[in-house]
């Protein structure tokens, strides 16, 4: 049965750490691993300063209202990902929000994890502004631009899964590498 804390951790897995490495191995990287998801926050937030067209056109309240639909659906795609996988827990930090899992995931299934949020609000949003325009572009622009700043944890992750090795599993923070 799938259980979803809100706002709660995870009980620890128990876990033998000769068997797993930590995710992040580098210590120096580890501890300054926010600061670079702040750096692309900044750089993904000053994105639509560089374009003549900004989202001043559309209604205040309909961002917001579009920005909280977003990170709903943005947490829902995790969640879809990891179902029947392991329990689930949504916890936050400051203005952060996190989504752990006790589930053992190999490497495909971490990446679409990591991945398909930001391919699915972010990607396909773009792609398809390029067949609209008028209000619904900026609103897919909008989404897009909302979904990007809040997946740049998972895009940095998602390129730090796909350097491992085909036979990782991930588990809280640490891998193993399979020996078939």
């Amino acid at each position: 049965m799938l259980i979803i804390l809100w706002f709660r951790h995870l009980p620890q897995k128990s876990m033998d750490l000769s068997e797993w490495i930590p995710f992040i191995q580098n210590n120096w990287y580890r501890k300054h691993y926010m600061k670079f998801v702040y750096l692309l926050q900044i750089i993904i937030f000053l994105i639509p300063h560089f374009f003549t067209t900004g989202f001043t056109s559309i209604n205040l309240f309909l961002l917001i209202l579009i920005a909280i639909l977003v990170f709903i659906i943005h947490e829902c795609i995790h969640i879809l990902v990891i179902n029947k996988k392991g329990d689930i827990s949504l916890t936050f930090s400051g203005m952060f929000f996190w989504l752990n899992t006790n589930a053992i995931l190999n490497k495909v299934r971490f990446w679409v994890f990591m991945s398909l949020p930001f391919i699915v609000l972010s990607v396909v949003p773009v792609i398809l502004s390029f067949y609209v325009s008028g209000n619904i572009k900026l609103i897919l622009l909008f989404v897009s631009w909302f979904n990007t700043l809040i997946s740049s944890s998972d895009i940095i992750n998602s390129f730090l899964v796909a350097i491992k090795p085909k036979n990782t599993n991930f588990c809280r923070g640490y891998y193993q590498i399979k020996q078939y």
